[in-house]
């Protein structure tokens, strides 16, 4: 395939700029240590073994990566650290280079082969970045605890190994980080930015990991094949969340679906009917989304539900259930909400909705603002709507009926009670 073909130009070019000098910078620094800093024979014979662990491990847990790569387009964390972190201390950067690239070269032929969004400047990527990682971690451990960091007493070795792990996730979230923000900066979120919390532990796990390696490898070598399990036991419990969570997630907004929702608020019903207790739903429907799709297309019309989402997640506290009903209608459940309250965040949510500002294009690539949107909410009780989840949704349904057919982008309350009507004056 001619260069110019290649995907990696169909990138934003500030990535583009990024990501090439980082390549620069990593090539410079392997070029300068080749010339520079001598291997021993200890240390080729580290290189083998690492390299053959490594590619070891992967193989014997290649259908999980696959999958998790399937599954995943970004963030993505393998396996990789476990066997860095111990190249950190024991390696110099020539061989810890070599052994990155190794590494994502065997993963990109064995594991990630034919998996649509792993291009090979995206293999290329995640090397440099681990490689330049090691690097930066190396450079820092080799300055606090000398160039033998692990041959002193067992509590500084168990130091630098600390420091070592430290700088890994540090580094690599920076370099990380930086990437995904100039690929996207209209996208930017601290979730998508350094991962979510799963994402960083799991992170920790692996670095944790290598640090028994490095035990293992400078003392007890044999042990190193103990952590294989462990290893191959995470991986599979990662995928797992991982499938529980596709079945359960909407995939263009990442909110709960229907299903996921209805299950999780007829828990709800459970828990508020045992402790006599209450919640609210409310039922929003955007306006006139239709004409959105008519004048922009379907793609500007993906990124104001994705906006919304989004905006529902901000607004809402991490116990409530928030889920797309479908097609443009959105379901949130306030737990321990009274009808009152709940038309009070409804307002406020229908209000930021009015300000929204949605970066889009069109059909034909055109840029795009989408702006003066709004929504119609409908808003009911448990208990006094209804004695089931069923019930409160028919009753929030009618609720947002009766704010399209008095005037749209306003907030109505139903229940026991006369009908609550707020609008936008």
């Amino acid at each position: 395939m001619p260069v110019r073909d290649w995907a990696l130009w169909e990138r934003p070019s500030r990535w583009v700029a990024y990501t090439l000098t980082t390549e620069a910078l990593t090539l410079a620094l392997t070029v300068a240590a080749i010339a520079f800093m001598p291997v021993t024979n200890q240390q080729l014979l580290m290189f083998g073994v690492l390299a053959v662990l490594g590619v070891l491990q992967a193989e014997t847990s290649r259908k999980i990566e696959r999958a998790r790569r399937s599954l995943n387009v970004t963030p993505h964390i393998n396996m990789t650290s476990v066997w860095m972190l111990p190249a950190i201390l024991l390696l110099p950067p020539q061989l810890i280079a070599a052994l990155a690239f190794a590494f994502y070269l065997h993963l990109g032929i064995r594991s990630w082969s034919g998996i649509q969004h792993v291009a090979p400047h995206r293999i290329m990527t995640n090397a440099t970045t681990v490689t330049l990682t090691c690097f930066v971690a190396s450079w820092v451990t080799h300055a606090f605890f000398g160039a033998s960091p692990l041959a002193g007493d067992t509590e500084v070795a168990a130091a630098a190994v600390c420091v070592a792990g430290a700088m890994y996730f540090l580094v690599n979230t920076a370099i990380t980080g930086g990437g995904l923000y100039l690929a996207a900066p209209e996208k930017a979120s601290a979730n998508r930015i350094v991962g979510s919390w799963d994402d960083n532990l799991l992170d920790m796990a692996t670095l944790c990991i290598g640090g028994m390696m490095v035990i293992a490898l400078v003392n007890q070598p044999l042990m190193a094949l103990v952590t294989f399990v462990p290893m191959f036991v995470l991986q599979r419990s990662v995928l797992a969340k991982q499938l529980e969570e596709l079945a359960s997630k909407d995939q263009k907004t990442g909110l709960l679906n229907a299903t996921a929702w209805h299950q999780r608020g007829i828990q709800e019903v459970s828990r508020a009917s045992r402790t006599g207790g209450e919640f609210s739903v409310l039922m929003i429907d955007l306006d006139f989304f239709k004409k959105i799709n008519d004048t922009y297309g379907h793609l500007a019309g993906d990124d104001m539900l994705i906006a919304l989402a989004d905006l529902l997640k901000r607004e809402t506290r991490s116990h409530d259930l928030v889920g797309r009903f479908g097609g443009e209608e959105f379901t949130v459940l306030l737990s321990g909400a009274s009808e009152l309250e709940a038309v009070m965040a409804a307002e406020r949510i229908r209000g930021l909705i009015t300000e929204l500002v949605v970066s889009s294009q069109t059909n034909d690539g055109s840029s795009v603002l989408i702006t003066d949107r709004s929504a119609s909410i409908g808003v009911a009780a448990f208990p006094d709507a209804g004695q089931t989840l069923d019930e409160v949704l028919a009753a929030a349904d009618a609720a947002v009926y009766v704010a399209k057919e008095t005037g749209r982008n306003r907030v109505v309350g139903t229940a026991s009670r006369p009908v609550m009507v707020t609008t936008t004056g």
